[in-house]
């Protein structure tokens, strides 16, 4: 029986390179990105989220940042990636890139756009939502407006003249009214059910941190209340002076119950 040797050795190579990937474990998958530099990888990406296509956007930047962690454009990697992520509901991770970016490029002329972007992503509002399932507004978490808030502050206090700064500061009084309107519904969630130092303190930290907003009135309305029914009668008329100082015609006193002028204030039975 006469056998071809070469036919064998051939046979014998090709299932080799076949059955490799048993040897060798199972086959990568093909990286687009292999063998490209830095900036061919960044101009990649820009075409995909130009296209809004997050997923290979975010799969190219993600390669660029480990690949080139060294790089002269690996500020502008992060931020971009910063950025797909936004854009792909990947929010956690957005702000993990953000905060990477502020802490490794402290001087870096982005920084700007850093804090910016960081309050942006924060900025969510999910009064709707909370409204429509009934939430209680006791369990209602305003932590997250209150980071876009800080976030967003410090961005124009460290750039005022950024190109950024109006905007940043149009966000900043909409969170503003929007915290002290949650925080004063939890307030007059508290008033009903007399817990009166709970609702003083909302409407302190109302007065305290958002001075500006444009709830200050009710909240000096809920603090003259709140002093008076835990009968710090000198303290309620402390505050009714700056009430009557700031606001003379405060709307509240025109909505006073039939009960008395002394229960003028008890707001809570009469709107909401």
């Amino acid at each position: 029986m006469n056998i071809n040797i070469s036919s064998v050795l051939t046979s014998l190579l090709l299932s080799l390179i076949l059955s490799g990937c048993f040897i060798f474990g199972e086959p990568t998958e093909f990286d687009e990105t292999m063998g490209r530099t830095d900036a061919e990888i960044v101009r990649g990406a820009e075409v995909f989220s130009a296209n809004k296509d997050w997923q290979r956007t975010i799969e190219w930047l993600e390669k660029a940042e480990k690949r080139f962690p060294n790089s002269p454009l690996a500020p502008q990697i992060k931020l971009n990636l910063a950025y797909a992520y936004k854009n792909f509901y990947r929010d956690e991770e957005a702000l993990a890139m953000l905060d990477k970016f502020i802490r490794t490029y402290p001087n870096h002329p982005a920084l700007d756009y850093a804090y910016y972007l960081k309050g942006v992503v924060l900025f969510v509002d999910r009064g709707i939502v909370e409204e429509l399932t009934l939430q209680d507004i006791s369990d209602r978490d305003v932590s997250q407006l209150e980071g876009a808030f800080k976030a967003l502050k410090q961005m124009v206090r460290l750039f005022p003249e950024s190109e950024y700064a109006e905007d940043a500061t149009n966000r900043m009084t909409y969170l503003m009214n929007k915290i002290s309107e949650r925080e004063l519904h939890v307030a007059r969630y508290y008033m009903r059910r007399e817990a009166y130092v709970g609702a003083l303190n909302r409407a302190k930290f109302v007065l305290e941190n958002y001075s500006q907003s444009i709830h200050q009135e009710e909240a000096l309305v809920i603090m003259v209340s709140a002093y008076n029914k835990l009968g710090i009668f000198d303290l309620a008329e402390d505050t009714k002076r700056v009430l009557d100082l700031n606001f003379p015609d405060t709307q509240f006193r025109k909505q006073k119950q039939t009960g008395g002028e002394s229960a003028w204030w008890e707001f809570w039975d009469v709107i909401d």
